[in-house]
C-alpha cells in the first residue's frame, strides 16, 4: 500500500507540475482544484455503484441457493413417501392379476366385436376387391384390401397376445383370411404392370400412375408401423414387410433395361450400319423418355423420391451395361469408331444428356464413364491394329492401280497449273483424311495416334513406291518403245513426290498439335527426295540414251570436218525439256542443273578421252573455234531453259580449254594452262596431261615441266563451290599411253 501511495503521489506531482509550468497558470489553481474534485467525486460514485451491484448479485445468489436447498429436501421427503407407498402396494398388485387377465380378455372381445362385421363379410369383400382390381379401380381395391388385412392382423395380434404358442388358432385365422394374400399379389401385379408402361401411362392417364404411387406409399407406412410393433411385441403379420417401394425400383430398373435392349432390330448381316442405327435409336429413346420424366412423371411422385435423378441413374446404368455388351462383341473397325464416338462424345453432348430440355438437373460432368478406361483402351488398340492392316492393303491396292495407269497409251492428267500428275496422292490422302476425321470424333490423343500410324505406313509405302519406279524404268529399258508415255508418267511420279510433301504438311497442320519434326518425318522427306531425284535421273538417262550417238561424235575427226552433232543435241534436249517443263518446283530446277552438268560433263569427257589429237595449228584453231561456238550454243540453250546464273560455268570451262588449244605459241602454253587451273582448282594432273595430248604439239619435256610446275603452285581445290572436273575420269588406256610416252625421258 505504501508503494502504491508513493506512486500515486508521484503521479499527482507530475500532473500538477504539468498544469503549473507557467506563472500565468497560478491564477487557475482554484479552477483546477474544482475540476479535479469533480473527477474524484465521479470516480467514487462509480466505485460505489459497482460495489453495490456486486453485493446485490451475491445476495440474490444466496437466496436462490437457499431455495434450491429447500426444494431438494422436499423432493427427498416425497421420494421417501413414494418408496413407502410402493412397498405397501406390492401385495395389492399381485392380488389384481385376475383383474388384469379380465381386462385382456375384454380387450380381445372388444376387438372381435369391432371386427365382427368385417369377419362375417370377408368373402363378400374379397369378391368386391377382386372385381375392383379387374376394373382398374386400384385405389378402392387397395382400401378394401387394407380393411381385410387390418381385421386379420388385429385378430392375429390379439391371439398372439393371449397365447403366442396357440398355433391352431393362428392357422385358423390365417386360413379364414387365406384369399387376402392372393388379392395382395394380384393387386401388386397390376401395380407393376402400370409401372412397366409408365412412359405410356403418364402421357395417357397420369392419375393411374399417381394412384399406384399412393398405394405404394400407404404400404410403406404400414410396413414401418408393423416393424415398429414387432420391435415392441415380437409379432408381425404374414406377408409383412411387403417392401413394395423396393419392388417398384426393381420394376422401373427392369423397364429401363428392357427399353434400352429393345432398340436393336437389325443385325450386321442385314444392315452394315446396324450399330449406327442402334445407337441413334437409343439416343432418341433416352432423350424422349427423360424429357417425359422431367416434364410429366416428376409430378406423379412425391418430391423426396427425387424421380428425375433416379431415372437418370437408371438410364445411365442400363446404357453403360448395354455398351459394355456391345464392346465385348467382335466389332469391326468402323463399328468400334461408331461406338466410341457415341460413348465419348455424343452421350454427353447437347444431342443427348446435355440437351437443353434436361438442364440444369442433368449435370454431365457428374456422370460416370459409360465404359471403363481399360475397355476403351482395348477397343482403340484393336481399331489401330485393324486400321494398320487395312491401310497397308489400301496403299498396296492404290499403288497397283497407279502402276496400271503407267502403262497407258495416253498422257497422264495435268493439274490446273499444267503439271502432270496421277490420282495416287489424292487417293492416299483421301484415305488418310477420312480416317483422321473419324479419329477426331473420338479424342485428340487418338487422332495423334492415327496420324502417327498414317505417317509410319506412308514411310513403308514410299519404299515400295521407289522400288516400283525403279522397276518401271528397268522394264522400259528392255524395250524403249514401251510404254509410249514413259517420260510423261515418270514426270508424274516426280510431281507426286512434291504433292505427297504438301499433303503430309497439310495433314500435320490440320491434325497434329505438335509442330516439332520427328524422325519419321525426316525419313519420309528423304525418301520423297530420293524418289524424285532418281526419277529426274531416269529421265536424263532417257535423254542421253537418245544423244549417245551424237555425243560419241564429239572431238572426233568427223566432228572436226563438220557435223551437226551439237545442233542435234541442243534440239533434242530442248524438245525433251518441253515435257520436263511440266515437272514441279524445285525438281524442275534441279533437272535443268543436272542436265547442264551432264551435258557439259559429256563434252568435257569427250575432250579428256583424247578421241582426237590435232595435227597442226590450223586444226587446233579450227577445233578451238568450233568448241567455243558449241560452248555458246550450250550456254544459250541452258540459259533459255533456266534463269539460274550458275549454268555458265561448264560452258566457260569448255571455252577455257579451247583457249589452251587455240594458243599458237607453245612457249606460252604454261601460262594458259596456269590460267585454266586457277579458274578450275578441281582439275587434276591427268586432266592436264590429256589436254596436252589432244593439243598434239607439246613435247614430253614441256608436258613434264608444266605438270611439275603446276604441282608446286597448284591452288587448293577443297573450297571449290561448283566443281567441274571432279567427276570426269581419264580412261585408263589413255593414261597408260601417256605415261609410257613420258617414262623414257624420265629414266634418262
Amino acid at each position: 500500500m505504501e508503494e502504491t501511495n508513493r506512486e500515486a503521489v508521484a503521479t499527482a506531482v507530475q500532473r500538477v507540475a504539468g498544469m503549473l509550468q507557467r506563472s500565468d497558470q497560478l491564477d487557475k489553481v482554484e479552477q483546477y482544484r474544482r475540476r479535479e474534485a469533480r473527477k474524484k467525486a465521479s470516480v467514487e460514485a462509480r466505485l460505489k455503484a459497482a460495489i453495490q451491484s456486486q453485493l446485490d448479485g451475491v445476495r440474490t445468489g444466496l437466496t436462490q441457493l437457499h431455495n434450491a436447498l429447500c426444494d431438494v429436501k422436499d423432493i427427498q421427503n416425497s421420494l421417501a413417501d413414494v418408496s413407502k407407498d410402493w412397498r405397501q402396494s406390492i401385495n395389492t398388485i399381485e392380488n389384481l392379476k385376475d383383474v388384469k387377465d379380465a381386462v385382456v380378455q375384454h380387450s380381445q372381445l372388444a376387438s372381435a366385436v369391432e371386427n365382427l362385421k368385417n369377419i362375417f363379410s370377408v368373402p363378400e369383400i374379397v369378391r368386391e376387391t377382386h372385381d375392383l382390381i379387374e376394373q382398374g379401380e386400384l385405389l378402392q381395391a387397395h382400401r378394401k384390401l387394407m380393411d381385410l388385412e387390418c381385421s386379420r392382423d388385429d385378430l392375429m395380434y390379439e391371439q398372439y397376445r393371449m397365447d403366442s404358442k396357440n398355433v391352431h388358432d393362428m392357422n385358423l385365422i390365417r386360413g379364414y383370411f387365406g384369399q387376402v394374400q392372393g388379392l395382395s399379389e394380384e393387386l401388386s401385379k397390376q401395380l407393376w404392370m402400370v409401372l412397366q408402361r409408365a412412359m405410356v401411362t403418364v402421357r395417357r392417364d397420369p392419375t393411374m400412375l399417381v394412384s399406384v404411387v399412393r398405394i405404394i406409399e400407404r404400404e410403406e407406412k404400414i410396413d414401418r408401423r408393423m416393424l415398429d410393433r414387432k420391435k415392441q411385441t415380437g409379432f408381425i403379420p404374414p406377408g409383412r414387410p411387403k417392401c413394395w417401394k423396393n419392388r417398384m425400383n426393381e420394376v422401373l430398373e427392369g423397364t429401363v433395361s428392357a427399353r434400352i435392349e429393345s432398340t436393336q432390330s437389325e443385325t450386321r448381316e442385314s444392315d452394315k450400319m446396324w450399330l449406327v442405327r442402334l445407337l441413334e435409336i437409343t439416343r432418341k429413346y433416352i432423350l424422349d423418355d427423360l424429357t417425359v420424366v422431367k416434364n410429366l412423371m416428376v409430378q406423379c411422385f412425391p418430391p423426396h423420391y427425387n424421380t428425375l435423378q433416379v431415372f437418370l441413374d437408371l438410364y445411365h446404368k442400363s446404357v453403360s451395361a448395354r455398351v459394355q455388351e456391345l464392346a465385348a462383341e467382335d466389332l469391326e473397325a468402323n463399328e468400334i469408331v461408331s461406338l466410341l464416338t457415341w460413348v465419348l462424345n455424343t452421350y454427353k453432348s447437347v444431342e443427348m444428356m446435355a440437351h437443353p430440355d434436361l438442364q440444369p438437373e442433368c449435370d454431365v460432368k457428374q456422370l460416370e464413364p459409360l465404359l471403363p478406361q481399360h475397355v476403351v483402351d482395348d477397343l482403340l488398340g484393336k481399331y489401330l491394329k485393324t486400321f494398320t492392316s487395312n491401310i497397308t492393303g489400301w496403299l498396296r491396292k492404290a499403288l497397283e492401280t497407279d502402276k496400271k495407269d503407267w502403262q497407258k497409251e495416253t498422257e497422264p492428267e495435268a493439274d490446273q497449273d499444267g503439271y502432270y500428275q496421277t490420282t495416287l496422292p489424292a487417293i492416299v490422302f483421301q484415305m488418310f483424311e477420312q480416317n483422321l476425321q473419324v479419329a477426331t470424333q473420338i479424342n485428340e490423343t487418338f487422332k495423334e495416334q492415327v496420324l502417327r500410324v498414317c505417317l509410319k505406313q506412308m514411310n513403308s509405302f514410299l519404299v515400295r513406291y521407289r522400288e516400283e519406279a525403279i522397276n518401271y524404268k528397268e522394264e522400259h529399258l528392255k524395250n524403249r518403245q514401251l510404254p509410249q508415255c514413259y517420260v510423261q508418267y515418270m514426270i508424274a511420279i516426280i510431281n507426286n513426290c512434291q504433292t505427297f510433301k504438301e499433303s503430309i504438311n497439310s495433314l500435320k497442320r490440320k491434325y497434329s498439335q505438335s509442330t516439332e519434326p520427328t524422325q519419321n518425318d525426316a525419313a519420309i522427306d528423304k525418301l520423297l527426295n530420293e524418289v524424285a531425284r532418281e526419277g529426274c535421273q531416269f529421265l536424263l538417262d532417257e535423254v542421253f540414251l537418245d544423244l549417245e550417238r551424237h555425243l560419241n561424235e564429239l572431238l572426233t575427226r568427223k566432228w572436226l570436218t563438220g557435223t551437226h552433232a551439237v545442233d542435234t543435241i541442243c534440239v533434242t534436249v530442248e524438245d525433251y525439256f518441253n515435257d520436263f517443263a511440266k515437272i514441279k518446283k524445285p525438281y524442275n530446277q534441279e533437272m535443268t542443273s543436272e542436265a547442264h552438268r551432264r551435258g557439259g560433263g559429256e563434252y568435257l569427257k569427250a575432250i579428256i578421252q583424247k578421241r582426237i589429237s590435232f595435227k597442226n595449228a590450223d586444226e587446233r584453231k579450227e577445233g578451238a573455234e568450233r568448241m567455243m561456238k558449241e560452248a555458246e550454243q550450250f550456254k544459250f540453250l541452258f540459259r533459255k531453259l533456266s534463269a539460274r546464273e550458275d549454268t555458265d560455268r561448264l560452258c566457260d570451262a569448255i571455252a577455257a580449254i579451247a583457249e589452251v588449244f587455240k594458243l599458237t605459241d607453245p612457249a606460252l602454253l604454261y601460262l594458259e594452262v596456269s590460267t585454266l587451273v586457277s579458274k578450275y582448282p578441281d582439275i587434276r594432273e591427268e586432266h592436264i596431261v590429256a589436254l596436252l595430248a589432244v593439243r598434239g604439239d607439246a613435247s614430253r619435256e614441256m608436258r613434264q615441266m608444266i605438270i611439275e610446275t603446276l604441282n608446286q603452285n597448284k591452288p587448293s581445290s577443297s573450297s571449290v563451290s561448283q566443281p567441274v572436273f571432279r567427276d570426269i575420269t581419264v580412261p585408263s588406256i589413255t593414261m597408260t599411253a601417256m605415261t609410257s610416252m613420258a617414262v623414257p625421258k624420265l629414266l634418262k
